[in-house]
């Protein structure tokens, strides 16, 4: 059974060091999104056309296969510190003058 994926592909650009064509191309699976920046090694001659569909076919072949360089941002709530709820900088600074043999020069 095959599932239909949505692909986006960004700005193509051609990198004349590597001679290749390269873009991050972004595929839509339901509701997962992953983006993989790929390459494919061409002369600048080859159509558009072209290398939009050899970017495309990388960028469906690593999502397949679950490989590839992709982000996600997940929710980080701090944690409290030693079940101190709040930090009281007086107090902490009165400590400072209590320590034994310690002494301001």
């Amino acid at each position: 059974m095959t599932q239909t994926q949505r692909i986006q592909i960004g700005p193509v650009a051609y990198n004349a060091t590597t001679q290749s064509f390269e873009a991050l191309v972004t595929v839509h699976d339901g509701k997962r999104m992953r983006r993989y920046p790929c390459a494919i090694d061409a002369p600048i001659s080859m159509s558009f056309e072209d290398a939009s569909d050899g970017l495309s076919r990388q960028a469906l072949r690593r999502h397949r296969a679950g490989q590839g360089l992709h982000s996600q941002m997940l929710r980080a709530d701090p944690p409290v510190r030693a079940g101190r709820r709040h930090f009281d900088p007086r107090g902490w600074l009165q400590s400072l003058l209590v320590l034994p043999g310690k002494r301001a020069a």
